[in-house]
């Protein structure tokens, strides 16, 4: 991975903390993104020590702001001239709902909403830096959905945080799935993975329960990061480094071109 640029999202803990330091480990320039600076650059300080590569930098956004997002991506295409990988990693669960300043459902913009737009702003630099990799962190919790209510893709009519949590991960294979067939031809693969039950800090506010270690959650996000064996590989979901089947309503290609459509309407103020 020496000479590849690496982009992971939610790097200063847990899953994408572990991700970022053994890809850095594998010789990759690592760009490391947090939401507060005084906890990423301790980070940044401790994974330059842990993996003896300094070739490493920070990015700071609030993932519940779209704009914070822009600001982000922006900095990011001014910095650096290639970009081979990006891991959408950084998601949240919110047990009550809550709105952003934009009245966005907060579930909605943190898991998908957010690496959506920083995946179609940064797009053109993966165009650019081809191969390249979208690697986005998902969840089996997407198959918790057994119907699609498009009316309350907000909690607009009624909030429950775990189908939330559930929708908000479908949505997001749903759009990659999408993305995966309109760059196929673009040398840039686009997949998604579920983590497994990994001990986070999302697995304890959510379900309250203990989990496998975050290094074993960050092996599947490695594997599509890195991996000779998916080279060219798209469009697919992974779970233990393995291609796995979606639900019913993610594969259906009407539910993933009306999201990406949705969600393209949602994030144009921001492109």
């Amino acid at each position: 991975m020496e000479n590849k640029t690496i982009l992971v999202t939610g790097a200063t803990d847990g899953i994408g903390r572990q991700t970022a330091s053994q890809l850095a480990r594998q010789g990759a320039r690592v760009l490391i993104h947090g939401r507060d600076r005084q906890k990423g650059i301790r980070v940044l300080d401790e994974l330059n020590r842990e993996t003896c590569n300094e070739n490493l930098a920070l990015y700071i956004a609030d993932f519940s702001s779209l704009g914070d997002v822009r600001r982000m991506a922006n900095e990011i295409k001014r910095e650096q001239t290639r970009l081979h990988v990006l891991v959408n990693n950084a998601g949240g669960f919110f047990k009550e709902r809550q709105l952003n300043t934009d009245s966005l459902e907060m579930t909605f913009v943190v898991n998908h909403l957010a690496p959506f737009l920083l995946t179609r702003l940064l797009q053109d630099l993966l165009i650019n830096s081809a191969p390249a990799r979208v690697v986005n962190v998902a969840s089996g919790a997407h198959r918790n959905l057994k119907e699609l209510d498009w009316d309350n893709l907000q909690g607009e009519k009624s909030y429950d945080p775990f189908d939330a949590y559930a929708l908000s991960k479908l949505a997001g294979i749903c759009v990659m799935n999408e993305l995966a067939a309109r760059l196929k031809d673009r040398n840039v693969t686009v997949n998604s993975l579920h983590p497994g039950v990994i001990d986070t800090k999302l697995l304890r506010v959510s379900y309250n329960m203990e989990g496998a270690s975050p290094e074993e959650g960050a092996e599947t996000s490695v594997f599509l990061a890195s991996a000779p064996e998916v080279e060219g590989v798209t469009g697919k979901y992974f779970s233990h480094k393995a291609e796995r089947p979606i639900s019913d309503l993610a594969q259906n290609p009407a539910n993933q071109r009306r999201f990406w459509e949705l969600s393209e309407q949602l994030i144009a103020p921001y492109m």
